[in-house]
């Protein structure tokens, strides 16, 4: 009973992120170093995203059909 009482009061004083990956530091904000980019590579970049997308998507429609096709001939040929 005593560890549960130490282990319960030992609780609140531990920093709860210290151990992750890459630290934890609540005032430290973190610095980006992003290259400039203008608006015309911007939409360059918004348009290949939604091509991706797009491609993305039509694969998972197609591969769910299929699965689902092949789920349901099983069905009716058993």
């Amino acid at each position: 009973m005593n560890v549960i009482n130490f282990n319960r009061k030992q609780l609140p004083q531990r920093d709860k992120f210290v151990n992750r990956l890459g630290g934890y530091n609540s005032d430290k904000k973190t610095e980006y170093n992003l290259p400039k980019a203008s608006a015309k590579q911007l939409k360059a970049i918004a348009k290949r995203l939604r091509e991706e997308q797009k491609s993305r998507m039509i694969k998972i429609i197609l591969l769910t059909g299929v699965i689902f096709i092949g789920l349901l001939c099983l069905v009716i040929y058993s």
